[in-house]
């Protein structure tokens, strides 16, 4: 794409202008600083400027309207929302906890299963527990 004349830059031209009758902005002086360094403006950013630009009467309101020409070419950039989490409800199995019961009600005091029931009861067992259950149900229970 070639311009027509590159040596128009409507951006610069409107920074210049408005730092001549706000010297003292930061917003304005931090946009120049901005765009001398980097090349360009972000499309908020530019949206910032013509609302400055817009309450000086001394600005060319064909380089306003530039401006806005320049913000609509400009792809708007759209957060997406947070992905919903599966709250599938789990559904405990009621084996396993059989088989707690039936070990403790031998058993009382067996700290392992005593820990694994603990475990059982937060919804928190894992597949090496539930192995590590079918484990003391061999040995314990016969």
């Amino acid at each position: 794409m070639n311009k027509i004349n590159p040596d128009v830059d409507i951006v610069n031209d409107i920074l210049k202008a408005v730092l001549e009758v706000q010297p003292a902005s930061v917003f304005v002086n931090s946009l120049y600083n901005q765009y001398c360094e980097r090349g360009g403006l972000s499309k908020k950013q530019l949206e910032g400027l013509h609302s400055k630009a817009s309450k000086i009467a001394t600005i060319n309101p064909g380089k306003l309207a530039t401006l806005e020409a320049i913000i609509k070419k400009k792809p708007t950039r759209y957060k997406s929302t947070m992905p919903e989490i599966a709250t599938a409800v789990k559904e405990k199995d009621t084996a396993t906890g059989k088989i707690i019961d039936a070990i403790l009600a031998n058993y009382p005091q067996h700290k392992r299963v005593l820990f694994l029931k603990t475990k059982y009861a937060d919804d928190a067992l894992t597949a090496i527990d539930i192995t590590e259950i079918q484990k003391f149900k061999k040995l314990l229970l016969k």
